[in-house]
């Protein structure tokens, strides 16, 4: 969208027309239209009767035929979802059988933990009957007998 300059109205002659400025963007933006926006513009569309209405339309609002068509025809088919703006990209879809699967292959992994601990636990207890000190390290799941 281009921004007028305040300070070109006071150098203009009487009668003219103020330019726009001709600085370029940094960086440019797509355009993004509202379901709402896009109907409007149909509504607008369709209410066109005299020749060359439509395509003064399509100037004022800076969109191609080719938009209006697509509009029209998604319309048409009673997608009104598919007139918002779609997020780009490959559609995330979640499999719940995925999910439960990763899950329990979590729980297991923890529950082998648990097991190989406590059997560790049950060695030493045994082992420990009788002989000397016992030392438990890296969590408890590895001991040595000592003598």
């Amino acid at each position: 969208m281009a921004v007028h300059n305040p300070s070109l109205f006071s150098r203009l002659p009487s009668g003219s027309v103020p330019r726009t400025d001709p600085e370029v963007v940094p960086k440019a933006t797509r355009r993004q239209f509202s379901a709402a926006e896009k109907l409007r513009i149909l509504q607008e569309a369709d209410a066109c009767t005299q020749p060359g209405q439509i395509g003064a339309l399509l100037r004022c609002e800076g969109l191609y035929s080719s938009q209006l068509a697509t509009w029209r025809r998604l319309r048409a088919r009673g997608q009104l979802l598919a007139l918002t703006p779609q997020q780009r990209g490959p559609k995330v879809v979640a499999d719940p059988l995925a999910e439960e699967l990763a899950s329990l292959r979590r729980e297991n992994a923890r529950l082998q933990t648990h097991l190989t601990r406590a059997e560790t636990i049950i060695d030493v207890q045994k082992n420990r009957q009788g002989k000397g000190n016992v030392r438990l390290s890296n969590g408890g799941v590895r001991a040595e007998v000592l003598h």
